[in-house]
């Protein structure tokens, strides 16, 4: 399961961790805590039957990333080696024998054109990364939120959002590389092809309850990994955060 939290205070005290625990996850995958992680509230710090890792971003109340799993990995990767990026904590990675599961955090470029060209010089390097974990023999599923819809199935305006960060051709052009390029896949594709399969909402009082959102959250694996698919689904039951939890089931075991 993966997740932007928004606030890993905030949805905690929504309700985020009472039903992350009745949703029995073996690896949960949270993006955006914002909390340092002295700062966390108990139901965060202390989740019943999960090992726990954060990275955290150096600025206070910014970014930053967790994992929770079930099992207690072989080894745990904080940050990409990166420092400009790793100080903003995007990335933790989990080993399960030949197995990696990760969660990551692709920088945002809403707050302005600067901004847009440290995503690019991120999603440029990440790209490359990926490519290279393709050719290690391991299999992987990247968790997170990709700050990018693909097509015009997965934003609720794409002539009009065209022109909007997350959109952007370039950025598009980005995930097509990542997919037919460098040959990982989105596994909720793999099960559902339905339009309106939205993940973020803007904060418009009506884009919520009139589904006017984006799928920018993602589980990218291997292609190794295609056919354990077995279900997808987004969670729109209660709201924690701007962005609604998405599951995947695979027929896996991390045993």
């Amino acid at each position: 399961m993966t997740c932007n939290v928004n606030g890993i205070r905030s949805a905690a005290r929504k309700g985020f961790y009472a039903w992350a625990a009745g949703e029995n996850a073996d690896v949960i995958c949270l993006q955006e805590t914002r909390a340092q992680e002295h700062q966390l509230p108990l139901e965060a710090s202390l989740l019943e039957g999960y090992h726990a890792f954060y990275v955290d971003a150096k600025r206070r109340g910014y970014s930053g990333v967790a994992l929770y799993t079930r099992r207690e990995p072989d080894l745990v990767t904080r940050g990409f080696g990166w420092p400009d990026i790793d100080a903003e904590g995007r990335y933790v990675q989990a080993d399960f024998g030949t197995l990696s599961i990760a969660s990551v955090y692709v920088p945002s470029g809403t707050s302005g054109p600067a901004r847009q060209v440290v995503k690019m010089d991120f999603l440029e390097r990440f790209l490359i990364m990926l490519a290279g974990l393709r050719k290690t023999g391991r299999s992987y599923i990247i968790c997170g939120d990709y700050n990018i819809a693909h097509t015009a199935i997965d934003t609720f305006d794409p002539v009009r959002n065209a022109h909007v960060t997350g959109f952007f051709p370039e950025e598009r052009a980005w995930m097509d590389a990542l997919l037919d390029g460098a040959g990982w896949v989105d596994a909720f594709r793999v099960v559902n092809h339905e339009a309106k399969q939205y993940t973020w909402w803007p904060g418009w009082p009506k884009a919520y309850p009139n589904n006017l959102g984006w799928r920018i959250d993602y589980e990218m694996i291997t292609p190794d990994l295609r056919d354990t698919v077995r279900a997808a689904s987004i969670y729109k039951g209660e709201r924690f955060s701007d962005h609604a939890p998405v599951a995947i089931d695979y027929d896996l075991s991390l045993v």
